[in-house]
C-alpha cells in the first residue's frame, strides 16, 4: 500500500518519523556505541549541511560512497537522502579495474570515502 501512494513513501520518510516520535530509541548499536534516532539525525543533518554548503552538493546529483561497514555510512546514507542525491553504493573490499568500473558506471559528481581508504584504491 505504501509504495502505491502518491507520493511514494520513502526510507527517510520511515526514519523522519521514527525519529520524531521516538527520538531516544536505539537505532544502531556498533560495537560499544548506540545510536539513537535522534543521533543519527543530528548527524545527517551536519553531513548534508557539509556537502551542500561546504562543497555545493546539488540534489539530482550522484554521490559515489566508498565507506566500510560503520555508523557513518548510514548517516552519509541519510545526510544524501535529505539533499535529494542518489547514492551509489561502492563495495570496499573492491579494487583495481573492478573498482574504476564501478567509479565509471556509478558516473558519480563526487566520491566519498573513509580516511582508511586513501591511497589503497588501487587505481
Amino acid at each position: 500500500r505504501r509504495l502505491s501512494r502518491r507520493p511514494a513513501v520513502t526510507l527517510l520518510d520511515v526514519f523522519q518519523q521514527h525519529a520524531r516520535r521516538r527520538p531516544h530509541q536505539p537505532l544502531l548499536r556498533f560495537q560499544d556505541e548506540i545510536y539513537t534516532y535522534e543521533d543519527m539525525d543530528r548527524r545527517s543533518n551536519r553531513a548534508a549541511w557539509a556537502l551542500s554548503r561546504r562543497l555545493g552538493l546539488q540534489s539530482g546529483r550522484t554521490v559515489a560512497v566508498f565507506l566500510p561497514n560503520e555508523p557513518a555510512y548510514l548517516w552519509t546514507w541519510l545526510a544524501l537522502a535529505k539533499l535529494g542525491c542518489p547514492m551509489a553504493c561502492l563495495n570496499c573490499n573492491v579494487r583495481g579495474r573492478a573498482l574504476r568500473h564501478a567509479l565509471e558506471a556509478a558516473q558519480a559528481t563526487l566520491v566519498l570515502a573513509s580516511p582508511g581508504e586513501r591511497g589503497t584504491t588501487g587505481l
